[in-house]
């Protein structure tokens, strides 16, 4: 039986006195593409920031790749999170660095290519999010909102990952830039045959991606699966989120209104 790509089990979450999670339970199998929507605070961050190791769950176990995300020696860790992309949703550029430093640093810090190989990898990504060599000479400060978000992209991509995990990934961007960032993380995970997992609050971007719809809600899982069965959920948070005007008219546009 094949291992799901990303396992979530038993996962509660506490700072200080107050829980966030709850016995959080999933799964994303591999090819998938995973919106996991929620109310503020609900802990979607937090969740994202477990899935990739910069948080540890105050109880539970979380396995990427069928593996203990935590434990087991330095290197091995070290190996699992290189089968993973992340981006944040500012982007997290290094505000010091060149577009081309900027993706090549995952590369250099692997420390197993030359300079040219870097050179010639680090083109190749910049081509695969629609940029141009030349922009590799710009730095952060001069780029616009969606070209921070495709160079974000194009170091998650540096170290060819299995995985990816997007944070609010339209963020901030006005609708046609939008639209054209959400087309290419659906045409570059069909061509790389990636797992995609996003946190998002945008129901466009939703729509166009997810395979399935995790809904974090009362510190847990509410619901899990095709966009048609999260909308039967009868909850707060499912009619505010999904039957909003906005909402409304998208899923009507899409025949499921």
């Amino acid at each position: 039986m094949t291992q799901p790509v990303i396992s979530v089990r038993g996962v509660s979450t506490r700072f200080g006195e107050v829980w966030v999670h709850r016995g959080i339970d999933l799964e994303v199998d591999g090819g998938e593409l995973v919106s996991l929507v929620g109310g503020s605070g609900s802990g979607k961050t937090t969740l994202l920031r477990q899935i990739i190791g910069l948080l540890v769950p105050t109880q539970g176990e979380i396995r990427l790749f069928g593996e203990p995300l935590f434990g087991g020696g330095a290197g091995r860790e070290r190996t699992l999170r290189q089968r993973f992309g992340v981006l944040f949703q500012q982007g997290a550029l290094f505000s010091a660095f060149s577009v081309f430093d900027n993706v090549a640093f995952p590369l250099r810090e692997l420390r197993k290519f030359d300079e040219a190989t870097i050179r010639d990898l680090v083109m190749l990504k910049l081509n695969q999010v629609e940029l141009l060599a030349r922009h590799g000479e710009l730095m952060p400060a001069e780029l616009s909102g969606g070209m921070i978000k495709r160079v974000a992209l194009a170091r998650a991509l540096a170290l060819e990952p299995e995985l990816l995990l997007l944070d609010e990934p339209t963020a901030g961007l006005d609708p046609e830039l939008s639209d054209g960032f959400v087309s290419l993380i659906r045409q570059l995970g069909a061509e790389l045959g990636l797992t995609v997992l996003l946190v998002t609050h945008d129901i466009d971007t939703l729509m166009a991606l997810s395979t399935r719809v995790a809904v974090l809600a009362d510190q847990h899982i509410l619901g899990y699966g095709p966009l048609a069965e999260i909308l039967r959920i009868d909850h707060p948070f499912v009619d505010n989120f999904f039957r909003s005007e906005r909402s409304r008219r998208a899923l009507e546009h899409a025949g499921l209104g």
